[in-house]
């Protein structure tokens, strides 16, 4: 395979989970009853551009299909985060009533929605048929398609040009990011700002957050390799900001490199140097990564083991996708979690691929009364902590498994 930037013959394994269906592919009562696809979920490192990358094996048109389940509305905290942005951007760039905002992979409206309650001109571009049905609901515009240059000049030409395009967790998402990355040049407007979010490469390797690793994510960014792909495809990078969402994230703000204004802060330098210090462009970086995962994989199983030996009732929290890449490489089945709550209701009465265990709606907590609750999604501990915080009345506890394994 050849790196999907700079087309370099790729040699180097980062980590090998084995394989695993794709992590969104919830089973329904009707599919369960056929065999479902499972695809290799290998890892490999460019040594030229340093972009980290998922082999090529699942389709685009497979991982978002029109039923995709992954809605960003059902996290209080995504919200919060995103009401948040849409008020410091508005400030800072003096957006108004005369701007147009645009979000690519709009998702369920959870952003744009409050860009609309401060009378900007937005609307969004999503993919996936069910949650641009739920954004639409929202009475926000969305444009059903994949995007990229071509979208891109089809929007330009129609003068639907933006002064703030936003791009949260769908960078790593993308199969040619070249094309996307470009895209973003061609729709902006002359001093038109991008941002884009996505978990950070450094904390993925020093937080051993591997189960954020799946079909879906074919590229693991860092500031080095984004800075590579930027300036190649028209953009430039004039601020950062170090968020801990997902576990840690970046911010990047970008403009069109033949015509952007910002000032350059010295954030982006200092972020530069400390991913070069930290040999993000060394493959020494690297190494050992598989190692640590596998020690999470047996630390979480033979705790599971050890409980269910003694009667325990085991559940988890959050069918969320990191979950199916944790639960399916470590090959946990319904005989050891008896089933999975989610907020969400196009999750409900579904099941998760691969392991195939049942999805509920949160009233089943208290109907089962489980003594651990199993946290997948982790970067969230806090949050579902302060929601489940009733599993005290009976003395459950909780766990999470990354960065290391926790009980409490």
């Amino acid at each position: 395979m050849k790196c999907r930037h700079c087309n370099t013959q790729l040699n180097y394994t980062f980590t090998d989970l084995g394989s695993s269906p794709p992590s969104n592919s919830y089973l329904t009562k009707e599919t369960m009853k056929s065999a479902e696809k499972w695809y290799p979920l290998k890892v490999l490192v460019c040594e030229n551009c340093w972009l980290v990358q998922t082999e090529d094996f699942v389709g685009v048109s497979e991982m978002f299909s029109e039923d995709y389940a992954y809605f960003s509305s059902f996290s209080q905290s995504w919200l919060e985060h995103a009401s948040n942005y849409i008020d410091s951007t508005v400030k800072r760039f003096n957006l108004n009533s005369q701007s147009t905002i645009v979000e690519v992979a709009a998702n369920d409206g959870y952003l744009l929605q409050f860009a609309q309650k401060k009378d900007i001109p937005c609307y969004g571009i999503e993919p996936t048929h069910s949650t641009a049905l739920s954004a639409r609901e929202k009475g926000i515009e969305i444009i059903e398609e994949f995007f990229g240059v071509e979208q891109a000049k089809k929007l330009a030409s129609q003068g639907r040009q933006a002064d703030l395009t936003v791009a949260n967790n769908v960078l790593a998402h993308v199969p040619d990011i070249n094309d996307f990355v470009q895209g973003f040049s061609i729709l902006l407007k002359e001093s038109g700002v991008a941002t884009f979010e996505f978990p950070h490469l450094l904390n993925l390797v020093n937080k051993n957050q591997f189960d954020t690793i799946y079909h879906e994510h074919y590229s693991y960014l860092s500031m080095v390799s984004v800075k590579a792909i930027f300036e190649k495809n028209g953009l430039s990078i004039f601020d950062v900001e170090e968020l801990p969402t997902h576990g840690g994230s970046l911010r990047i703000y970008a403009q069109r490199s033949n015509s952007g204004k910002q000032p350059v802060s010295d954030e982006v330098h200092n972020l530069y140097d400390r991913e070069i210090q930290n040999g993000v462009n060394s493959i020494d970086f690297y190494r050992n990564f598989q190692k640590k995962v596998e020690k999470i994989k047996l630390d979480l199983t033979l705790l599971l083991l050890k409980l269910k030996n003694e009667g325990q009732k085991i559940i988890a929290y959050g069918a969320a996708a990191k979950g199916n890449t944790m639960i399916n490489f470590a090959g946990i089945r319904p005989d050891i979690i008896s089933f999975v709550v989610d907020k969400n209701p196009n999750k409900s009465g579904k099941f998760m691929p691969g392991s195939r265990i049942p999805i509920v709606d949160e009233s089943m907590i208290k109907k089962k009364k489980p003594d651990y609750v199993l946290i997948l999604p982790w970067n969230l501990k806090n949050e579902v902590e302060n929601q489940l915080s009733y599993i005290r009345d009976w003395d459950a506890k909780f766990i999470v498994a990354v960065p290391k394994l926790e009980i409490w």
